[in-house]
């Protein structure tokens, strides 16, 4: 679930205008200890959207510290289900599962509660799924209230243990402290406005629906409503890059936003009867996938202190998806809804982690995360339409629903890329190296439009990020602009990833009789093994839906006609804005100039430095390849640009740093865009020629996305 959403649509919405008080009368009407009451009350609604915690949440803690009484809210708005909302049932429980705990979060914090209940002969929707109260456990009763242990006391969740309620079911439902509503978050914003409510929320990176429903509230709302950037990102700049990583390591590293409440902060709520339960069967939620994480506080904090104890290990358990599957630190989808915030995780694992290369990529991939939503802030477009223009509607014309529908479901005849697909369907979750890899046979070789893909991706990823998944689907597919590009091989991905069959054979378990040996081209198995095994490849398992071979050579064909002037179109100061390349504008223009391309106006010395996200050639150094005599079977490929490179002296460029084991040299993303024009580390130089198989080819030869799905 996401601002990714479908269409608007015409909704009704709880609580109506009737059930919101003016911020005078919830103080003479509720059950605060005032004996005078100020008429000129400042009252503050807390919008909750992704930002679903109550420590380092800026707008909250603003809330707290400005206004008089706050109103926690969050409102289920009913065009994030059913067919237009992109999120599968799964992603829709872990959400539920977080408003659950954040309501348990604000029940328990140190406040002065004041309760209010909405009329119900308008709640058509608590009508149609009757109410059942909701007991707030204690701590001995659930777990997932227990906060965290006196070692742990770095990592500040909000969570207060000896605060827990004990109330009966009636009262808990009551006394939850965070207002929950359901309808077109419009409606019901505007109407705390209209009773005199001013209104903060997290400012976060939004698309499509998500854009137009800021917007539209925004209009309705007037002055009454603010965004507040509370996440490291860059907003209303004209150029966001501009020392935008020294902005971001600064920032991850400067003080939490910690809400400042006391048992005096009085803390007002509508009871409205919505629950995450009443809507998950109002919209019959019902979700099939397996090994989903939990989607609580107390899970999330479970998840980084175990992760934290084995992160020595996480370099080389990144790229082989079994061993990725516990391997990394599982926390991506507690930071996508914000059960933990960035800050909160970077802190926690650089004070509790011992100093080791493992914290260093870890932390390092942290930033990257913020690197990708910066791009969505900065553009939101890239969920719809090509960064670069020349790649607009790129391969629209080669659609093949079969093609697609074998890639979705798991049938292409390529072992890695169906367990692959069928783990994704399964589970809601895949390691980063398989995404992008099905993200390649999908659009290099299937050679299918990507953004049909990419809303796969997203309706089944448990942990998607719109600002992550969309801007890692254009950049794998080849649609920024830059002069290479990597096809992976699937082929090279079993020998290297999955020798032993270990995770195909799991996934595609109509392959368990056949040897090890024959898993990376299954169609050419002898006749007498599939026989023996009695796996018959083409009845049993398919053929290759396509020529690889050809189907690749293909791809390079067309791209090459297109990437001149793909480069070219990055010299142009809107594009190369659009794309939000880590250091701005000025790498992109010594793209353009192996062109000879310069459209750089008279304020270039005002435009941001760019690079661009170009990946190292994944070098097989163990070609043990078993083909039939005569045929050639290629490596993952990596075409480069052969026009001549540009020296530091043609061009001026500040190549920007890199962070962990990288760090003041290229980032990964930048090396090839300036390689020609900056010396490399003797590190950078031997680890953009290692075998894959090694686990420093995640961080150089694994292109741009540094796994912030793990």
């Amino acid at each position: 679930m996401s601002d990714n959403a479908g269409n608007d649509t015409g909704i009704r919405s709880v609580p109506v205008f009737a059930d919101i008080p003016a911020p005078t009368e919830t103080l003479t009407t509720g059950t605060s200890s005032k004996t005078e009451t100020p008429s000129d009350v400042n009252g503050c609604v807390v919008w909750h959207r992704k930002h679903l915690r109550t420590a380092d949440h800026r707008a909250l803690a603003r809330a707290v510290a400005d206004a008089d009484i706050i109103c926690p809210l969050f409102v289920f708005d009913p065009t994030f289900y059913d067919g237009d909302g992109l999120a599968c049932d799964a992603r829709i429980k872990f959400l539920h599962e977080a408003i659950d705990s954040l309501r348990q979060l604000y029940a328990t914090a140190p406040t002065q509660l004041i309760t209010h209940a909405a009329s119900t002969s308008h709640d058509y929707l608590i009508e149609k799924t009757p109410v059942e109260p909701q007991q707030i456990p204690s701590s001995t009763d659930n777990p997932e209230l227990n906060s965290d242990s006196a070692s742990d006391k770095s990592l500040n969740t909000g969570r207060n243990d000896t605060d827990v309620s004990h109330s009966s079911p009636a009262e808990s439902a009551s006394a939850s402290g965070l207002t929950i509503g359901y309808g077109d978050p419009v409606d019901i914003l505007s109407h705390f406005a209209d009773r005199g409510w001013s209104i903060l929320t997290m400012a976060t990176p939004t698309s499509r629906y998500g854009e137009r429903r800021d917007n539209r509230v925004q209009s309705a709302c007037g002055d009454a409503l603010r965004f507040i950037s509370g996440d490291g990102l860059i907003r209303d700049a004209e150029w966001s890059r501009v020392n935008w990583q020294e902005h971001i390591t600064e920032w991850l590293a400067s003080e939490q936003h910690t809400p400042g409440w006391t048992e005096d902060t009085p803390q007002f709520t509508i009871s409205t009867g919505v629950t995450p339960s009443v809507i998950e069967r109002a919209h019959d939620i019902n979700p099939t996938k397996t090994m989903v994480p939990t989607g609580t506080h107390r899970a999330a904090t479970t998840q980084l202190r175990a992760f934290v104890d084995r992160i020595g290990s996480y370099p080389r358990n990144i790229s082989a998806p079994q061993d990725a599957r516990t391997g990394t630190s599982g926390l991506s989808p507690y930071l996508n809804f914000g059960l933990l915030s960035i800050r909160q995780v970077y802190q926690y694992v650089n004070d509790a982690a011992p100093e080791c290369r493992g914290r260093r990529m870890f932390t390092s991939r942290l930033i990257w995360n913020c690197h990708y939503n910066q791009k969505l802030a900065d553009w939101a477009g890239w969920t719809d339409r090509a960064v670069n223009p020349v790649f607009e509607e790129f391969n629209a014309d080669n659609h093949n629903p079969a093609l697609v529908d074998a890639w979705k479901y798991g049938q292409t005849g390529f072992p890695m890329v169906d367990a692959s697909m069928r783990c994704l369907r399964e589970t809601g979750w895949l390691n980063f190296r398989m995404r992008a890899m099905c993200v390649s046979v999908f659009t290099h070789i299937l050679q299918q439009p990507w953004w049909i893909g990419a809303d796969w991706f997203h309706h089944h990823l448990i942990d998607s990020d719109v600002g992550i998944n969309y801007t890692q689907w254009q950049s794998q597919a080849g649609l920024i602009g830059k002069p290479s590009q990597r096809v992976y091989n699937p082929r090279k991905q079993v020998r290297d990833h999955d020798p032993d069959g270990e995770w195909i054979t799991k996934w595609v378990p109509e392959l368990s009789a056949l040897p090890a040996q024959y898993l990376p081209r299954p169609e050419r198995t002898p006749l007498a093994v599939q026989s023996e095994c009695d796996v018959i490849i083409g009845d049993d398992y398919p053929q290759p839906v396509v020529d690889f071979d050809a189907c690749r050579e293909t791809f390079w064909s067309r791209y090459e006609r297109c990437r001149s002037e793909a480069a070219r179109e990055l010299a142009r100061p809107e594009i190369a804005k659009r794309a939000s390349f880590s250091g701005g504008y000025d790498a992109a223009q010594a793209i353009a100039q192996r062109y000879d391309v310069d459209e750089s106006d008279d304020n270039s010395e005002n435009i941001q430095l760019s690079f661009s996200e170009i990946t190292t050639p994944d070098v097989d150094n163990n070609p043990t390849d078993k083909t039939t005599p005569g045929t050639t079977e290629l490596a993952e490929t990596t075409h480069n640009s052969s026009d001549s490179p540009v020296t530091p002296e043609e061009s001026i460029i500040s190549v920007p740093t890199g962070t962990g084991d990288h760090a003041g040299d290229p980032s990964p993303d930048d090396r090839e865009a300036v390689s020609d024009a900056a010396h490399l580390s003797p590190t950078d130089m031997a680890e953009s020629s290692v075998n894959d198989n090694t686990d420093t080819s995640s961080e150089t030869d694994e292109q741009t996305t540094i796994e912030t799905f793990n």
